[in-house]
Formats: C-alpha cells, sequence, structure tokens
C-alpha cells in the first residue's frame, strides 16, 4: 500500500539516523520515578548502570535534580531474561519492535520541532537560557512534543507486534509515569513503567508481546486523553505520516493497527432461516454488502459519502421474536464476504461481563471494544445485546456507576465531537425493553429494526415446517411454502403499512395534521407533521429528524449491491473508490414523498412505543412504592397500638 496524496512520507533514513539511541535507551538508563511507585519484582531484576550519562531537563526555569540510583533500566537484559539463555525468536522480535518504535517516534519528534521552531529555543536555552518572553511558549512545546512522542512509541510499539499477539492477555495496573518536561525525560518514564510490568506480568513468551501490547494500548489511550488540554499540537493533529516499510499511518492520536481478524466461534444463520422479520432482515443483508464497498486505500466506503450508511442501529422487540438469530446471519453473511474478497473481520459483543466494580474499569473496557471494531484496517461489526442491562440510563437510582460509564462512552463514541464515521463498521444495539435505555443513547441509534418474529398464518407454517426439520412425513398441506418469506415482495408491503402510524398516540398527532393541512405532499407540511409529533412528545429532538433524513437516504439507496459483485471481487470490490462510488450513484434512486412520510412514521412509532411502555414501567414504580408506603404505615401503627 502506497503512500497516498494526503500523507507525509517518514523516510527510512530519518527513521534509522535514531537506532542508536534508541538502542542505547534499550540497553539501560538511570531513573527514578516521580508519579508511580516502584515494585519490588521490577528492582530485583534490574542492575546497578550508575554511570550510564544523564538527560539534561531543558525545562526553563527547572532545577534538574539527580536521577541516579542503584537500581537502572536495562529492558533487553529484562526481556532476555536468565543469562547464559539463548534470545527465542519472539523474545528478539519484542527487542527490534522496541527499537524501532522509539527510534519512529524520536523521528516524529524531531520533524515536529523542526516545523515550530522547537530547535531554535532548545539551542538557545542550552547557550544561556530562552528570552524572559518565550519561557511559556518554549514549556508549552517541550510539553507537546514528549506526548507525541510517547503517543507514537506506543502506537508503533502496538502496530510492529500485532502480529505476533495471541489469545492471552493480561489485566495491567494503571500507566503512571507519564513525565511532559520534555520527549527524552518522558520516554524514560515510559520505558521504566514497560520495565515494571514485563517483570511483573511477561513470565513467557507470549506473557511478555501481551504484556508490551496491552501497555502500549493504555499508554495511548492515557496520553490522548492528556493531549486533549495541551497546545501546540495542530503541526501534529493536522498532519499524516506514513512508513512505508511497515505500513505503518500516524495520523493524530489515532491508533494505528494492522488489520487482524477476529476468530469467531458463533453459529451462523442464513436468511432463508429467519422467518418474519421482514425489513429487519433486509436492512441487515442491505448494510452487510454495504460494509463490503468500503475502500481500505481511501480508508472511506462511498456509501457514508454519498449519504445512506447505517453506522449505528437497534434493533428491538419482545423475547424469543429473533434478535440473537439476526445477528447469527449478518455475521456470517459479512464473515463469508470478507472471505471471499480477503478482508480481515473483526466481530465483537459487549457484554454484562464488561460491567466492572473497579471505577473506571467499565467505561474502559467500553473504549477498548469500541476502539477494536473501529479499526480503520478491518471490516468491523459490533453488538451490545441486552443494552438495557448494560448502559444505564441517567438519573435511575437503579443504574450502576459503571452502566452511567458504559452510556457516556457509547453516546460519545456513536455521535460525538470526535466520531469520524468511515463507513468500515457497523454498532448494533439489540434490546428487548428499549424504553429502558437512555432516551439519547436510544437516539443515537440512527436506524431502527423492528424484531416482531413471525406475524402471519403463512409466517408460522414456515417457521413450524423449518424448524421440525425432516425427520417425519406429516404432509404440509394446502400452503405455499415460504412463499411469504419472499423479502422484495414482504419489504414492500411492510414499508407500504408504514403509510399511516401504527401507535395509538401517533394515530392522533397524524390525523390533526392532516385535518389542518391535507394531504403531507410538501416540506412545509411534512415539517408541520414533525412539529406536531414534538409537541406530543419532547424528546422527538432534531437528532430524530436527522435520524429520519438518514433513514429516507438509506431508502434511496434501497437495492441490494447484486449477490455476484460479493462472489467475484473483481466487479466491484477490487475497483478504485471512484470507480465503486460512480456504481454505487448509478442504482441510487430518488426520494419520494412516499418514503418521507413512511420513515417519519417508523420512527416516531417506534418512539411512542417506547414512550409508552416507559410510562407504564415509571407508573408501576411508583404504585408498588406507594403500596409498601401503605404496608409500612400499617406494621408501624400496629406496632404502636
Amino acid at each position: 500500500m502506497s503512500v497516498t496524496a494526503d500523507q507525509m512520507e517518514l523516510r527510512e533514513s530519518d527513521i534509522e539516523k535514531h537506532y542508536p539511541a534508541a538502542l542505547a535507551l534499550l540497553q539501560g538508563f538511570d531513573h527514578t520515578p516521580r508519579v508511580a511507585k516502584g515494585r519490588e519484582a521490577a528492582v530485583e531484576k534490574s542492575s546497578g548502570i550508575g554511570t550510564r550519562r544523564r538527560f539534561r531537563s531543558t525545562t526553563p526555569g527547572l532545577v534538574t535534580r539527580s536521577t541516579v540510583r542503584a537500581e537502572g533500566v536495562q529492558l533487553l537484559a529484562r526481556i532476555e531474561g536468565d543469562e547464559g539463555v539463548l534470545v527465542t525468536p519472539l523474545q528478539a522480535s519484542v527487542m527490534n519492535a522496541l527499537r524501532r518504535a522509539l527510534a519512529i517516534s524520536m523521528a516524529v519528534a524531531e520533524n515536529y520541532a523542526e516545523q515550530i521552531g522547537l530547535f531554535d529555543l532548545k539551542r538557545a536555552n542550552l547557550q544561556g537560557g530562552v528570552s524572559r518572553g518565550k519561557e511559556v511558549q518554549f514549556s508549552e512545546m517541550l510539553t507537546a512534543e514528549a506526548l507525541i512522542s510517547l503517543y507514537v512509541f506506543a502506537s508503533a510499539s502496538s502496530f510492529l507486534l500485532a502480529s505476533h499477539a495471541s489469545e492471552v492477555s493480561v489485566d495491567l495496573s494503571e500507566v503512571e509515569e507519564i513525565l511532559t518536561d520534555n520527549a527524552p525525560l518522558a520516554l524514560h518514564g515510559a520505558l521504566w513503567e514497560l520495565d515494571q510490568d514485563i517483570g511483573d506480568y511477561g513470565s513467557d513468551d507470549a506473557k511478555l508481546v501481551a504484556t508490551v501490547t496491552a501497555y502500549a494500548e493504555a499508554l495511548m489511550e492515557k496520553v490522548a486523553a492528556r493531549a486533549g488540554s495541551v497546545g501546540r499540537l495542530e503541526a501534529f493533529t493536522s498532519a499524516t505520516w506514513k512508513v512505508e516499510a511497515d505500513d505503518f499511518v500516524i495520523n493524530g492520536f489515532t491508533p494505528a493497527s494492522k488489520g487482524k481478524a477476529s476468530k469467531l466461534t458463533m453459529t451462523f444463520k442464513k436468511p432463508n432461516e429467519i422467518v418474519g422479520n421482514h425489513i429487519a432482515k433486509y436492512q441487515a443483508m442491505k448494510l452487510s454488502k454495504m460494509l463490503m464497498a468500503y475502500d481500505f486505500e481511501r480508508r472511506l466506503n462511498p456509501f457514508a459519502e454519498l449519504g445512506g450508511f447505517i453506522f449505528t442501529f437497534m434493533g428491538d422487540g419482545a423475547p424469543g421474536t429473533g434478535k440473537t438469530i439476526l445477528i447469527q446471519m449478518m455475521a456470517g453473511l459479512i464473515n463469508d464476504y470478507c472471505q471471499v474478497a480477503g478482508y480481515p473481520f473483526r466481530y465483537q459483543n459487549f457484554s454484562t461481563e464488561n460491567i466492572d466494580s473497579y471505577q473506571g474499569k467499565s467505561g474502559q473496557n467500553a473504549k477498548a471494544f469500541i476502539n477494536h471494531v473501529i479499526d480503520p484496517s478491518v471490516i468491523g461489526f459490533g453488538t451490545i445485546d441486552d443494552i438495557d442491562q448494560l448502559a444505564g440510563k441517567r438519573g435511575d437510582r437503579q443504574s450502576s456507576a459503571g452502566q452511567l460509564e458504559i452510556t457516556a462512552v457509547l453516546m460519545e463514541s456513536f455521535a460525538g465531537a470526535n466520531t469520524v464515521v468511515r463507513g468500515n463498521c457497523t454498532f448494533g444495539m439489540f434490546s428487548n425493553y428499549p424504553e429502558n435505555v437512555d432516551d439519547a443513547l436510544r437516539q443515537r441509534a440512527g436506524a431502527r429494526f423492528l424484531v416482531d418474529g413471525p406475524q402471519t398464518r403463512d409466517d408460522y407454517i414456515d417457521i413450524l415446517y423449518l424448524l421440525m426439520g425432516k425427520n417425519h412425513d406429516i404432509p404440509l398441506g394446502e400452503h405455499d411454502l415460504f412463499e411469504a418469506q419472499a423479502i422484495q415482495k414482504a419489504v414492500a408491503a411492510s414499508f407500504e403499512s408504514h403509510g399511516k402510524p401504527h401507535e395509538e398516540g401517533l394515530v392522533k398527532v397524524f390525523d390533526a395534521v392532516q385535518s389542518q393541512v391535507g394531504e403531507l405532499d410538501t416540506i412545509a407540511k411534512l415539517g408541520t407533521y414533525l412539529k406536531g409529533i414534538q409537541e406530543a412528545d419532547e424528546r422527538f429532538t432534531g437528532r430524530a429528524i436527522k435520524n429520519i433524513t438518514d433513514a429516507v437516504k438509506v431508502r434511496a439507496m434501497d437495492f441490494e449491491l447484486p449477490d455476484e459483485w460479493m462472489e467475484e471481487p473483481d466487479l466491484f470490490l477490487f475497483k478504485s473508490y471512484d470507480e465503486k462510488k460512480g456504481m454505487i450513484s448509478e442504482l441510487r434512486q430518488p426520494i419520494t414523498v412516499e418514503m418521507v412520510v413512511q420513515e417519519i412514521n417508523r420512527y416516531a412509532d417506534s418512539e411512542f412505543r417506547y414512550a409508552d411502555k416507559s410510562d407504564e414501567v415509571a407508573i408501576d414504580g411508583m404504585v408498588r412504592d406507594y403500596e409498601r408506603t401503605e404496608v409500612a404505615k400499617k406494621r408501624y401503627l400496629e406496632s404502636k397500638g
């Protein structure tokens, strides 16, 4: 993969010239922790190297204190372990990856320093001091350079070791030794803490790799959070560098990772094994093919640019109506398409196991889940089953701190200021009780999949026949088997049924508006209808309008990419971004009034359905509270009497 027009190449010569300095750091240096506390295990395995040259702090006005101590950091010796034992290939890979990651970090920091004039200020500081008017500027630049060095080192380490990772994982303590006085001291602190972690957790080769990658990921997250409140970073965040030899891209504080697929163990289902749920099944099939239009070179999907890509959706319905089988169908389709195309596919489910009693851990788990799926080097599908149990409802006293942390992370990730929809992944939230999901989080679902299971007599005959299997000789009787499941016919009927609302509360609004303005056939009349819905339900906000218009754009893309395009990649998948965009544009349909009315009703029906259920749940809760109060009063009076 070559360097694109919006990327700058980080030359190999600029990286390799830092190899000696990187190797020297790995061989040994002195460091006394400032923030973190040392651990006994780390001290026992690190012999003294007190004669090493110390780095001089260049922060103006800072009195440099000695960092010499009896114990030093010798990361290569730590990785090698026992003396006299040959280094294993995996140990050597870790050593080389760390050296290269450090060299890349130094090269990027040097590039940044040249761009903003930091070199000149460093030289002035060494020669006699920075002028009084530039001390603050100098300090801010050093802090920014330190954070850049740490992040690039962590990102490169994680990226270079991705192919060596296994199923083994380690649970590290929180990253603490983040120093921002200057770049050399920052790397000292990071390598010191990594040395500690390897001593505690890296007992074998698999755990060594797991420890280094886990530390790198934790360091990236901590540094990225710190960078949000630091200035002088525009020269770094507005540029993109690429290391051609490693296919490694540095794009601000965005993690870079190799397209490694996750191993799937679920039982896949075919579309013909799902009875009913016509619109949900149809949209899931369309979305599965939409994902495959993603262009890895451009890192963008034409559907995301043209409109109509579903980044988040919510599937709701009663227990037993088919939510799990819908997930199995969609994951199976994407997995099969990716195998044909040779694309890495990553599926992950976020479950109740990710709620942790430790403060902040649930939020970290949620963020890790999001980052795992949105990785732009893979096709991703993330599911959150029973989201009403996982994500807390703000203001609900029964919601735990961990659940509220998850809610905050999901809201920020699905529609936050930094959310970027590339079109390589989608997230599905599923619930039996969507009325218990926080209103703001629920409205971040761009599409609604009503999973209502079999509905008609034909549906029930079809599902009975399907589940009975073939070990019987019971005649079918008068019935056209699976005729009702013909997807195009069933979907058309389902969409047409939304020409008028289904929920009683929405029907009243619809009839009232029509009696006032007549047929809803203009933008003005449609806007009047939307305002009427908002007056009936104040939760119907501008975000709801965006979700409706997004759904309308999906309807404009109301076509399935041909099966042969998925079966023969050269016909579509392997074409250039512009060619794929042109082929999709030719299939696009014009937006009609009927589409808009149907999508308003579909979305508003779901909101009224949730609101009615939510109100009933709240009323039931209040009734129970009143009943308890009455019983308590009665007992109290009896005890006094």
